[in-house]
């Protein structure tokens, strides 16, 4: 049997959705062959997290999360496409994951990185552009620098882009789609507010 690679698995639930243990099983199954893995979820059931990412979620819940001793609070909203799911133990457990990872990521203030305003981007980049260890160099190669540290700035401000609190290994976006291909239907994180106490409040 041929020897299964962090990796490989990482790269299988990332086209198919489903979870680590189903595409480990999967590759397992195949001797590593991703094709013959893709396969054998299909088969399974398993893979269809993809087709569920365009349907409709109107449904969900609304949580909040307060952080111990009351000085950080957490709304989000997470939607999926009907009340059965939405009252469904596991995805109650997930929107409360979310709500403690935003909790505990001061940086994120964005969705995803589409929900990034234009001129937020525009910003970041005149001042990465305006750095002095950048003075001297190409444009060519300032222009890639830049770009680089203005990509991992957006992933910083990104909620799905985050390591998961609970499994360093994997992502938020990650753990949606794996919810998806668990509970059946699209899941979208709409939106959230994080509130920090005094935050805003000129102190003497």
């Amino acid at each position: 049997m041929a020897q299964i690679s962090a990796k490989l698995v990482k790269e299988l639930r990332e086209k198919s959705g489903a979870g680590m243990m189903d595409c480990k099983k999967a590759l397992s199954e195949s001797d590593g062959d991703m094709t013959k893995a893709m396969e054998w979820l299909r088969q399974k059931g398993i893979s269809s997290a993809g087709k569920k990412q365009g349907r409709v979620a109107a449904e969900g819940l609304v949580d909040s999360y307060i952080h111990t001793g009351g000085r950080i609070g957490v709304i989000v909203e997470v939607n999926c496409e009907t009340d059965f799911v939405a009252r469904n133990d596991k995805f109650k457990e997930l929107v409360r994951n979310i709500a403690m990872q935003i909790a505990a990521c001061p940086n994120v203030e964005y969705v995803k990185t589409d929900d990034i305003p234009e001129e937020i981007v525009a910003k970041e980049k005149e001042i990465e552009m305006g750095r002095d260890d950048l003075a001297g160099k190409p444009d060519n190669i300032k222009e890639k620098i830049v770009q680089g540290r203005i990509d991992k700035r957006l992933k910083e401000m990104s909620l799905l882009e985050q390591p998961y609190i609970k499994d360093q290994s994997t992502t938020v976006a990650e753990l949606v789609t794996n919810s998806v291909a668990t509970l059946g239907e699209n899941i979208q994180v709409r939106r959230f507010h994080r509130l920090v106490l005094g935050e805003g409040i000129e102190q003497e």
